[in-house]
Parts: structure tokens; C-alpha cells; sequence
């Protein structure tokens, strides 16, 4: 009992810990950053606040990719879920730092908020993940799809010749697709449409939210 007790403490310390570096630590990125070779973009200073609004709104959307991902693997019940999730965990770690720093470069700051967007994409997580595998992999699925949904709208709006954040923005959409492909090929399970579309609200509220604080 003390070795059971032991070991759920341990592993409470490093979840925690994941949380903290989360949103204290500078993240880190394995692959070289998309479009930092290429040369900054001559944007008026309103087109360097929207950019610069945009990729926080993604920043925030990458605070809660870890957040969904730590609370989905915490709760799944195959350990091969769990390695994949912890996978993807991993390339939204790199998504984190690319927006941080296209953010610094515009001039801009993350969300004041990201603290709440973590604890709150947390518990979605930890529910999704009670549910059941084929529903966690469904929920990765579906939020994947969002997600990618979310991005083309942004390369919708970002100037044309903003090379350097479309670059980031493009990489971002071919994992997101990516990551969705691996959730169905594990036997994810189609969201009933009230479930997809709660999702698609709380997107909504988070977004216009962090597009401003």
C-alpha cells in the first residue's frame, strides 16, 4: 500500500510539473522553427497587431492542446493511447514555442488568461478520457479537425506577404490533419453532433476571448 501510495505521488509530482513548465518555461522545439530563414515582412503597425492577435489566439489554442493531451493520457485506459497522445503532446510543445516566438517578433504578448484556458481544457480532458479510449480518441479527433478548421481561417486573414507566420501557420494544419488521421486509425468514435457542436462554442468563446487579453 505505501509502494501504491508512493507511486501516485510520484507521478501527481510530474504531472504538476508538466503543468508548470507548461506555462512558466520557455518551450522547446526539436524541428528548426517554420520560416525562420525567411525575411521578415513589411506590415503596417496594424497588420503587426492582428498577426500578433492571431498567434496568441493559437498560442492559447496550443495551451490547451497540452492541457486536453495530459488529462486524456492520465485517464486512458491503453497504454498504447496513451504513448500516442503523449506524442502529440509533443509536436503541440513545438507549436507553443513557434507561436511564442512569431508573437515576440510581432511585438506582441501570450493571454494574461492562459493559466484558466489550462485548467479548464484540463478537466475537458480528464472527462473525455473517463469516457472511455474510442470517445478520448473521438474528442482528439474531432478537436484536431476544429483546430485545422481554426488555422485555415487564420492563413485566411494574415497578409500575403507575411511569409514567416504563414509558414508556421501551414505546419501547424498539416500536424493538426496529421494527428486527426493517427486518432481514427486507433478506432475513434464519431461525436454525437450536440457534443461537436458544444465544442465548436467553447472554441468560439476562447478565441474571441484571447484575441483580446
Amino acid at each position: 500500500m505505501s509502494a501504491d501510495r508512493g507511486g501516485v505521488a510520484e507521478r501527481a509530482i510530474l504531472e504538476f510539473d508538466k503543468i508548470l513548465r507548461t506555462l512558466a518555461a520557455p518551450a522547446q522545439s526539436v524541428r528548426a522553427v517554420p520560416g525562420d530563414v525567411l525575411p521578415e515582412s513589411d506590415l503596417s503597425d496594424a497588420q503587426r497587431r492582428e498577426v500578433a492577435a492571431l498567434m496568441r489566439v493559437n498560442h492559447v489554442g496550443e495551451i490547451c492542446a497540452q492541457a486536453l493531451y495530459q488529462g486524456q493520457a492520465i485517464t486512458s485506459r491503453d497504454p498504447g493511447l496513451r504513448h500516442s497522445l503523449q506524442q502529440a503532446a509533443q509536436e503541440e510543445t513545438e507549436h507553443l514555442a513557434w507561436t511564442a516566438q512569431r508573437i515576440g517578433e510581432l511585438g506582441g504578448r501570450t493571454s494574461l488568461l492562459n493559466p484558466l484556458w489550462y485548467l479548464g481544457a484540463l478537466g475537458m480532458g480528464v472527462a473525455a478520457g473517463l469516457a472511455g479510449d474510442k470517445w478520448n480518441l473521438g474528442f482528439l479527433a474531432e478537436t484536431e479537425r476544429q483546430v485545422e478548421a481554426h488555422l485555415a481561417s487564420h492563413l485566411d486573414r494574415v497578409p500575403a506577404q507575411d511569409l514567416r507566420s504563414r509558414a508556421v501557420l501551414d505546419q501547424m494544419k498539416a500536424d493538426e490533419m496529421a494527428h486527426a488521421t493517427t486518432a481514427v486509425s486507433l478506432g475513434a468514435a464519431d461525436l454525437p453532433a450536440p457534443v461537436r457542436t458544444a465544442m465548436k462554442l467553447a472554441s468560439k468563446v476562447m478565441t474571441t476571448v484571447a484575441y483580446r487579453i
